[in-house]
């Protein structure tokens, strides 16, 4: 007789009992083992989460799942898995919360990092608890403010004054990623443009090896695309024009020097114009006109200037004179234009380039085509100024180039003559800036500078690390650093440093926390340093990554920077951080929405398993798609899935109650090409194609037992079956490991509490004898339309003749042959096979 299937019992039970055993806690130290060998460790890594006052929602459980059935099969495969947790815990939320409320940052941290605590451990993921860490910490931030002394030590912690995005109503800095459509994420404040010192990171001097370092990782295609666009590498060919009135130079950047015949107007950027100030070599009359449209470009964030569909500029007035020809184009300044790509200042050559057409049409300039297309149509349209067309053909207007291929020799021709003429020459130009570290916020790692009486900037002395957060702060913006209203602060920097010193009043960009907490994981307790060579040297870089794909540029990109800098302080023998990384996709609402609290949508992981239990929610994320797919939840497929895990309690449990037959059978074969199955889709991550193997496993298994009223199977093999369930199903696995005989049978390790748990046994091994497929499954297509199937021995299923001489001897497919000719006969060895009929 089975036993009822109760995991609202059994999973709280065996939470508490792996709780008192301590399984999987400080995992670190197995790698201070001087002899491990490399592929001997596992170093699986889920992306620093958030903790906020919400909890989880179903969307978070996907991929903490599918790294923790990763990590309980490797630990099965003998491996020394180390799978920490941690709490990206500072940041402008809880701020945001906390000036709303008046309850202080660190309270409302700790209390929603309690909720996800539960949560995490309610699914049963398997982390190493023992090594938990939070940004928060002063035995955390500690060490984030010693890297930054690190680079200020080496010159790569700068200050400078830039134009930044500024939320007026958050009162604080945002990165261009903080703003959409020209409004914070986080408050829908209209963003605005404010030139501020600012400290930053000097990433830049990393921006070659952060390109050629993606050739060394095992990443998907479109991340490593991502990096490369973000620090947007281009070689092209600098032209000098100069201002008619002055001969003063406006140096121009370009990939398409072999259209610079056809420009007709200069676009220069409002920041570029004013540091050039060329208002000083303006008319009298232009001034009011490009005054106005300064300070309208001001209140535009970078985001909104690079994505603007209406182009807006205005005509200074001023002429600039082409080398190449000696023509005077119009000089005009436009914000679409921005101070850190190229060079600020672009040639407009409207005949070839889309967004210069549609300019030159809107402030009525004239078109110049400088290349001809051997397709007619075009080329009229393009010679009449109708179109604009980028695309190979020869050049014309363009002195003694023309007749040449304007792709080929000509702009090989042209490159030579601007470079030996004096005023062309090659220059490779990168999109990538400097990383501005530099909030006005309360919760985050204050910058460890302090400032003398004359001004001049000095780094706090190690000894006074952690420089701590200090806690009698007015939340309330003002527009400057809340840390300015701390009396402590300003108390302790003249104590430590002299009258008439102050500290630096704002905090670190949360992005410098979490781009070396997998370093800290490794060696939490460490008060001498931010992580043991050994360790460092043994465990890193971290194997796998899981990380959703909207952190995929910025995070990456630091992560990877911080590394190589270490690196080159000599604390890390590595040069990338995470050698191999992958994407979970996005658990969508029920109503195929991404999940929102303002839609509605949202579904709590904590309903689900009080009405289902963890494994029915952990097995269903798994199964509804790959890993990598939005998938919409559907709450009837949950259902399903307790139902599957239903039937798996009643046949296990009953086992026992039943003669057992050994000989060789198709469930015993079924069975065997399971355990490869799943041992084979693990590793690379196809959970959904795993559980379906052992879906179609448990129909035989139930449809002999109903019929023979016997498994068919050993008790080893049972044993086998529970073991491949175990990263699924932890919960279910181990007390159907416990409450059969497979627990008792077989040597196991013990753990600290007594028991013998089934998350600590060796995987099983399947007999490949027994797991070869023996007879293949063809469907058979008549135009393609499935029309029947056929059952082939496994061997001769790449015979195309005899599979399609036994598809045509089918009775339900004669019919509908006969009176057709047969066109074509199209096999895909071992697929399928579709014939192509006619009357």
């Amino acid at each position: 007789m089975s036993r009822p299937y109760n995991p609202q019992l059994i999973e709280p039970k065996w939470q508490g009992v792996w709780e008192e055993a301590g399984l999987f806690q400080h995992s670190e130290l197995q790698f201070d083992d001087p002899q491990l060998k490399p592929q001997d460790k596992k170093y699986l890594l889920f992306a620093f989460a958030y903790p906020s006052g919400s909890g989880l929602h179903v969307g978070h459980v996907e991929s903490k799942t599918a790294l923790d059935i990763l990590a309980r099969f490797d630990r099965m495969n003998g491996k020394k898995v180390f799978f920490p947790v941690g709490w990206d815990a500072f940041g402008l939320p809880a701020e945001n919360y906390a000036i709303k409320t008046g309850i202080p940052p660190a309270v409302t941290t700790k209390e929603a990092i309690k909720t996800f605590r539960r949560q995490i451990k309610r699914i049963g993921i398997s982390y190493d608890w023992a090594n938990e860490l939070a940004t928060n910490h002063p035995d955390y931030y500690r060490w984030t403010q010693w890297i930054f002394l690190q680079l200020y030590n080496k010159g790569l912690a700068y200050q400078a004054t830039a134009p930044v995005n500024w939320c007026p109503q958050d009162q604080t800095v945002l990165a261009n990623e903080q703003v959409i459509n020209g409004e914070c994420e986080r408050c829908s404040a209209q963003v605005i443009q404010k030139e501020m010192k600012q400290w930053f990171f000097k990433i830049t001097l990393y921006q070659d090896e952060l390109i050629s370092g993606l050739d060394k990782v095992d990443w998907p295609n479109a991340t490593k695309q991502q990096q490369l666009n973000w620090i947007g590498r281009s070689k092209g060919l600098t032209i000098d024009f100069r201002l008619k009135s002055s001969d003063q130079k406006f140096t121009i950047w370009t990939k398409f020097w072999e259209t610079v015949y056809g420009t007709t107007f200069i676009v220069i950027a409002p920041e570029k114009f004013e540091k050039m100030e060329l208002i000083k070599q303006m008319k009298a009359q232009d001034l009011g006109l490009v005054q106005k449209y300064l300070a309208e470009a001001k209140k535009k964030t970078e985001e909104e200037r690079r994505i603007g569909k209406d182009k807006t500029g205005v005509d200074t007035g001023l002429k600039v004179i082409n080398p190449v020809n000696g023509k005077e184009v119009p000089l005009f300044m436009a914000d679409y234009v921005l101070m850190g790509v190229g060079t600020a200042i672009v040639m407009g050559v409207p005949a070839h380039d889309e967004r210069d057409f549609q300019f030159a049409k809107k402030f009525g300039l004239s078109v110049q085509p400088v290349v001809t297309y051997s397709d007619k149509k075009i080329d009229e349209q393009v010679q009449k100024g109708e179109i604009s067309f980028e695309g190979a053909g020869k050049l014309i207007n363009s002195g003694e180039f023309d007749g040449l291929e304007a792709w080929g020799e000509g702009k090989t021709r042209m490159a030579e003559w601007m470079i030996d003429q004096g005023f062309g020459s090659w220059e490779t130009t990168y999109k990538l800036r400097d990383w501005l570290i530099s909030r006005q916020r309360y919760w985050g790692a204050p910058i460890p500078i302090v400032y003398d009486p004359e001004g001049k900037a000095h780094a706090v002395k190690e000894e006074h690390l952690p420089w701590s957060l200090p806690t009698d702060v007015d939340f309330k913006p003002t527009g400057e650093s809340p840390l300015k209203s701390s009396k402590e602060l300003i108390e302790r920097t003249e104590r430590l440093y002299g009258p008439g010193w102050r500290p630096e009043f704002d905090t670190m960009d949360t992005f410098v926390d979490s781009s070396w907490y997998f370093m800290r994981y490794l060696d939490r307790n460490n008060s001498e340093s931010f992580a043991g060579p050994e360790r460092l040297k043994h465990c890193l870089p971290v194997d796998l990554y899981m990380i959703g794909p909207e952190h995929t540029v910025l995070h990456l990109l630091y992560s990877r920077f911080f590394t190589k800098f270490l690196r080159d302080q000599g604390f890390l023998t590595i040069d990338e951080p995470f050698a191999k990384m992958r994407h979970q996709g996005m658990i969508l609402g029920p109503d195929n929405r991404k999940m929102s609290k303002s839609k509605g949508n949202v579904v709590n992981p904590d309903e689900i398993i009080e009405k289902f239990g963890a494994d029915t929610l952990r097995l269903y994320e798994m199964f509804i798609g790959p890993l990598e797919a939005d998938k919409p939840w559907d709450v009837r497929a949950v259902a399903g899935i307790y139902r599957f895990l239903t039937r798996i309690n009643g046949l296990v449990s009953s086992f026992d109650h039943q003669q057992v037959a050994v000989e060789l059978n198709s469930l015993r074969r079924k069975l065997h090409q399971t355990l490869a199955k799943v041992t084979d889709d693990i590793p690379k991550l196809k959970f959904n194609t795993a559980i379906s193997s052992m879906m179609e496993l448990v129909n035989e298994w139930e449809a002999a037992h109903n019929k023979a009223n016997e498994y068919l199977m050993t008790k080893e093999e049972l044993g086998a079956f529970i073991k491949i369930l175990a990263p699924f199903a932890p919960f279910l696995a181990e007390e159907l490991w416990q409450t059969t005989s497979s627990a008792h049978d077989q040597v196991a390790v013990r753990s600290k509490a007594g028991f013998r748990s089934i998350h600590l046994e060796s995987w099983p091994l399947h007999n490949p004898q027994l797991a070869r497929v023996t007879v293949q499954i063809i469907p058979i297509q008549i135009n393609g339309k499935l029309r029947g199937q056929i059952e082939v021995p496994a061997e001769y299923a790449t015979d195309q003749g005899a599979v399609i001489k036994q598809a045509l001897e089918v009775e339900k497919i004669q019919p509908l042959l006969k009176g057709k000719k047969i066109l074509k006969e199209i096999y895909i060895p071992g697929k399928i096979l579709n014939l192509v009929v006619v009357e």
